[in-house]
């Protein structure tokens, strides 16, 4: 469809072939950012070496990334409405992939980190704008196979960064953590071009810049607040920042009961279902984000392995992640969201507790089957509370409630990392030693287990028949 006020065509005529094609084309777009993201982290040191930097002055080009996210996600729903969904995530995906050249061939830092800023636009129009479509255009019958068949290669992307990155590192260049992304990037924009539908929105709402503003600021200032404590920065260097950012957030929670139209709207957090997705799905994320950061290190630091082997080690969680595929729609068919959520919850949160029991004398195998179930279990929960948010949104506020969703997924995911890192910090610095040891692991993925277990609460609090349409049971 074209058109200055092109509509997709209704969610309930999609063929079940179709919703296939259109989430795993989204699904490349994921599949790129959390792969980057990932694999980047593994390759820092041997940046700086060709940079001629510092290890931790790298740190900077994750932050570009990051502030970027933080800036533009909250437009990405006024971006689709007024440009179209399918403009604005072919456009996003170009980015990303000119913003994967322009790294993959920088001489310096600085080059690197504004190439980081560009992909980072991209990566916050892009898996947001995706989300949209995927929205707009499955029907409510088929959304949660939808969601597997797009989260599937998102979540393996992130799983598997690691070990990609740990064999690039090794055998390769760093500069192929970049160049992977050219191919998946160019077939991305000719798939989006053939097969997403356009549509927009018939009454255009003006953007919301005053909002925009403030919640950019608050956003970007809390994840460099956290970031930089997370990272053994004293907080008396931090709290600046994480004030600026408690100070912005409330002007903002001022600001946006009195706008009609808010770039992140607060009154969705009153449809039941929504909100308790975005309380129970952001604890469980802090510690879901916390995973990917802290197994690699352990495996390297602790365990002694070089990148590859520790990164072939953390697959299993991968593996995991796309054998649920199978599972999650006969389970919350029979179980529903609210009973499934919430013992789902308890097992998941027992299996991150698990990790930090790790020693030497595991068997390998051993580790790798806990890593499948935790795989397995967080890729369940991910599909679960992506789909039970959207239950009772209106057509006219999903563009809204997406852009709000999207914004604080990718904030608690960061705030994951955050944690994780300060906990591991403040471990090492209580026992004395320069390098964190198995205890200090343990602290860590015992401190995000902690956060991730209350997510029971809200689980607990879904009505008994949230979702039934969305997982076949009514």
């Amino acid at each position: 469809m074209e058109g200055e006020d092109a509509r997709a065509a209704p969610a309930d005529d999609t063929p079940a072939a179709s919703y296939r094609l259109i989430a795993l084309i989204i699904a490349s777009g994921l599949f790129m950012e959390n792969l980057d993201a990932t694999v980047l982290t593994t390759a820092l040191p041997t940046m700086a070496q060709d940079f001629h930097v510092r290890a931790p002055q790298m740190s900077v080009a994750l932050t570009a990334y990051l502030l970027a996210l933080a800036l533009f996600v909250p437009a990405s729903g006024h971006a689709a409405d007024r440009w179209g969904a399918r403009n604005v995530f072919r456009a996003a995906i170009a980015v990303f992939t000119v913003g994967s050249l322009l790294c993959a061939v920088a001489p310096t830092l600085p080059v690197m980190v504004a190439s980081r800023f560009a992909q980072g636009i991209g990566g916050a129009m892009m898996v947001p704008v995706g989300r949209l479509v995927l929205l707009r255009t499955v029907s409510k019958r088929d959304l949660l196979a939808a969601y597997s068949w797009m989260l599937m290669p998102g979540l393996a992307g992130q799983i598997s960064g690691p070990p990609i990155g740990g064999f690039i590192v090794t055998y390769l260049h760093w500069r192929w953590i970049f160049r992977i992304n050219l191919p998946i990037g160019i077939a991305g924009v000719v798939l989006v071009g053939r097969f997403i539908p356009d549509f927009r929105e018939i009454v255009r709402r003006p953007f919301d810049l005053p909002g925009f503003v403030l919640a950019g600021i608050a956003l970007s200032a809390a994840l460099f607040g956290f970031e930089t404590w997370g990272h053994g920065v004293p907080l008396r260097i931090a709290a600046p920042l994480l004030a600026t950012a408690v100070v912005s957030g409330l002007l903002y929670v001022w600001y946006a009961r009195r706008a009609p139209h808010p770039v992140l709207d607060l009154s969705l957090l009153s449809i039941p279902t929504f909100r308790l997705s975005f309380i129970g799905g952001s604890l469980t994320r802090i510690t879901q984000g916390a995973q990917p950061f802290l197994l690699p290190l352990m495996m390297q630091l602790a365990f002694g392995l070089n990148a590859a082997k520790s990164g072939l080690i953390t697959l299993g969680t991968a593996l995991g992640t796309v054998a649920m595929k199978g599972f999650v729609g006969p389970i919350l068919r029979r179980w529903g969201f609210r009973t499934s959520l919430t013992f789902i919850g308890v097992i998941a949160a027992c299996s991150y507790a698990v990790c930090g029991l790790f020693r030497p004398g595991w068997p390998f195998p051993l580790i790798f089957a806990v890593l499948i179930v935790s795989g397995f279990l967080m890729s369940f929960q991910f599909t679960a509370y992506n789909t039970i948010a959207f239950d009772e949104i209106a057509a006219e506020r999903m563009s809204s409630a997406n852009a709000f969703y999207s914004t604080f997924q990718q904030l608690t995911l960061s705030f994951g990392i955050c944690t994780a890192a300060a906990a591991l910090h403040l471990s090492t610095e209580l026992t004395g030693r320069s390098v964190p040891g198995f205890v200090d692991f343990s602290a860590a993925f015992w401190v995000v287990t902690a956060v991730s277990i209350c997510s029971v609460f809200a689980n607990s609090r879904f009505d008994r028949q949230a979702g039934r349409q969305i997982s076949g049971a009514a």
